[in-house]
């Protein structure tokens, strides 16, 4: 018997790049929705303004939205009513009358300078708040410098909500009772997350108990909008807040809410539905027809490669010991990879590509990375400027951050990136892994001779991304050379343009930067009072990537720290596929570089159980230095042996179901396409239906019987 939720398809129209299977799922479920022909919207006559309400169609009910506070709920065609907004969170003012618009309603609010629209699309209700532009407000309500805030909606507090799902990472989905998450030890009260950068897609949700129903919000204007979690009487709620700033190009707010079939992906089924409707949602196999080398990432495992493990005798020893796919990467050193080991990791089958960064300058003689080093002016003339002149600072608070807008200016007459990417390619790398682009930490940019919104900062960088994805960066020379790219913890704005991405399968919980950089309790300019992760030595297998850490190897007055923060990042029971059930078959999405396979020992087979229930690759760090080289690639191989072919078969395939088998949530079960792929992970310790704990079974679809892998028998600790 199947305990939790029900399996959520991938219901709603879909423009592109939708297999057939998933789109009769969504005509079947339009169907049974009865609400087929309002789909894209329905005629205005079905919008009713009453007593300062206005309802609005959607699928599976109708929405009502009262102007004066902007609370909303939803009757359900079974004759519930589900809460989706508790009243914003501070006064609005006194709101006009509704009146009807052309495709719904809309009224204004004089003393705060905000024009509201709403209407029905795709079967969801949205919403459209409208700020005076930063300058020339009517009122403010909240911030500084005249900006208008809104903090709305505010989520998870019907009395039936039962857990809240959000995608830090890959996605989790919290109880909203769960002591854990209410207490300090959650981290997570109080936190405020970036719809644009710290979360990987503008989109979360909450389910009812017994898993009745649900509710999916998605701010396609993630720009500026942040959401942060409060515990009220031991329940987790979860509001937006959006700032309106001309500056910023944040000056619209839209929210699309959904009632959802209650399974915990749901609202990235309805997200992944919202992009596709869009035309903005990418397709691997689509990729791959546009650059064939882009198929070498199915079934791959990732590695950074540091010292001999760049050379053909360590490739050799990778392809004797069965490792069939791998991307390759390595770092920008003075020991880079050469056109020999590349074509020698070519012979095996694999993809090879230099690390490198657009965002950070510093001056030559500050012994900077290879990166940050840029001819000419640029640094400083590139450097992103803040409101009050200053540079601003860059990673590490090194050098500065520099101007995408800058970049663009220039790049027709002065090609400083293309100039950078062929230097580095000239080995002849098919693959390119662009550091911080894809991870949605945006600027605006003050300089006269470059300003930039953060908005406009994100089609820069859009923009340059594709440049190396099609091989038009290369195109001053004559030549067309695609690579195969990745970037750092992609946000969903990036689906379209990127093969990969290295960090966006990781949950991050802010304290990892504590144990990563050694400062628990004090600042970075003071020494670490923690050096439990390690540093940067010994040269060609640094510390902080190769040595395995476990949590009772911190300082006792940290260890407690680190076990809530491992908990939150790995507990399965909290974890869901999120990211994977919205761009699986997009892009590939692995975990942060800097956290490989074997650098937490404690969590080795629970992070190999969830790569190969979420059919998502597992990275790792490669030395002939590291002094467990030898069972780092045992490792490797026996793993990936396992996940190539499950990869190589649903890689290119959406995921289209996620359940819990078992009320505790530690049985699990995804399948990908229409049953192309079937994976049961059992992440206990007990039997459940023939599965040990600690194992997994996958069934491929055309192959007689299931596949099992217990990491236990294969990985040390």
């Amino acid at each position: 018997m199947h305990i939790g939720t029900p399996t959520s398809s991938l219901a709603g129209p879909a423009r592109r790049h939708v297999p057939r299977a998933v789109l009769a799922l969504a005509v079947a479920t339009a169907l049974l929705s009865g609400t087929a022909a309002s789909a894209t919207g329905g005629p205005t006559s079905r919008v009713r303004i009453h007593d300062g309400r206005v309802d609005v169609p959607v699928r599976g009910g109708t929405a009502s939205i009262d102007a004066a506070t902007l609370r909303a709920e939803a009757r359900t065609g079974d004759g519930r009513t589900v809460l989706l907004s508790a009243p914003a969170a501070q006064g609005l003012g006194k709101p006009s009358d509704p009146v009807r618009t052309a495709d719904g309603a809309g009224w204004s609010y004089p003393e705060n300078g905000l024009r509201a629209e709403v209407r029905a699309d795709h079967g969801r209700l949205l919403v459209t708040l409208t700020g005076t532009p930063t300058g020339t407000p009517t009122g403010t309500l909240a911030g500084t410098g005249g900006d208008t805030t809104v903090r709305w909606p505010v989520t998870a507090t019907d009395p039936a909500a039962a857990a809240i799902q959000f995608p830090r990472g890959e996605g989790l989905s919290v109880p909203v009772d769960d002591p854990f998450w209410n207490s300090s030890d959650g981290a997570l009260v109080g936190e405020e997350q970036e719809l644009s950068s710290q979360l990987s897609m503008p989109m979360w949700g909450y389910t009812l108990r017994a898993g009745r129903a649900g509710v999916s919000y998605i701010v396609p204007t993630d720009i500026g909008t942040s959401l942060t979690f409060a515990s009220q009487d031991g329940r987790l709620r979860a509001t937006a807040e959006h700032g309106f700033a001309a500056g910023n190009g944040t000056g619209a707010y839209t929210v699309a809410f959904s009632l959802t079939d209650g399974s915990p992906v749901a609202p990235a089924v309805d997200y992944r539905n919202w992009l596709a409707e869009h035309g903005q949602l990418g397709a691997l196999s689509e990729k791959i027809k546009q650059n064939p080398q882009t198929a070498k990432l199915l079934g791959a495992f990732h590695a950074y490669a540091w010292g001999g493990a760049r050379r053909p005798a360590y490739l050799d020893r990778l392809r004797e010991l069965g490792v069939s796919r791998l991307w390759l990467g390595y770092d920008s050193d003075d020991s880079p990879m050469t056109g020999e080991d590349v074509r020698a990791a070519e012979a095996a089958g694999y993809l090879v590509g230099p690390y490198d960064s657009f965002a950070n300058g510093q001056e030559k003689m500050d012994d900077p990375s290879p990166n940050s080093v840029w001819p000419d002016d640029v640094y400083p003339r590139f450097c992103v400027l803040r409101a009050d002149g200053t540079p601003q600072p860059g990673f590490r608070k090194k050098g500065c951050y520099l101007s995408s807008q800058a970049f663009e200016q220039a790049e027709p007459l002065r090609h400083y990136l293309a100039d950078r990417t062929r230097s580095l390619v000239a080995n002849g790398a098919d693959s390119y892994f662009l550091d911080v682009d894809a991870a949605g930490e945006l600027f605006r940019d003050f300089d006269p001779g470059h300003p930039m919104t953060m908005d406009e900062d994100r089609a820069n960088r859009l923009a340059r991304m594709r440049r190396l994805t099609d091989g038009s960066y290369d195109a001053s020379t004559g030549r067309h050379a695609p690579l195969v790219l990745g970037s750092e913890s992609a946000g969903s704005w990036a689906n379209e343009v990127l093969a990969f991405d290295h960090g966006s399968g990781t949950p991050v919980d802010g304290r990892l930067w504590a144990m990563e950089t050694g400062h628990f309790d004090n600042g970075p300019q003071d020494p670490k009072d923690d050096g439990a992760w390690g540093g940067y030595t010994p040269e060609q297998a640094a510390a902080t990537f190769f040595k395995p850490v476990r949590t009772t190897d911190f300082k006792p007055e940290h260890q407690a720290r680190v076990a809530a923060a491992l908990k939150a990042m790995y507990d399965p029971r909290y974890r869901v596929p999120l990211y994977e059930t919205a761009l699986h078959g997009s892009l590939v999405n692995v975990e942060r570089w800097e956290l490989p396979f074997g650098k937490l020992p404690e969590q080795k087979t629970t992070r190999a159980l969830l790569a190969m229930l979420y059919n998502t690759p597992l990275n790792f760090v490669l030395s002939d230095r590291d002094p467990r080289d030898a069972q780092n690639l045992r490792e490797l191989a026996s793993l990936q042996q396992y996940f190539g072919p499950l990869h190589q078969a649903a890689g290119t395939q959406p995921l289209t179901s996620f359940r819990w088998l078992t009320g505790d949530h530690l049985v699990q079960r995804t399948v990908f396409g229409d049953g192309t792929l079937t994976v049961t992970a059992n992440f206990g310790t007990t039997v459940h239906d023939g599965l040990p704990g600690g194992c997994v079974d996958a069934a491929l679809r055309g192959r007689p019987g299931t596949q099992r892998l217990c990491p236990g028998d294969v990985v040390s600790g």
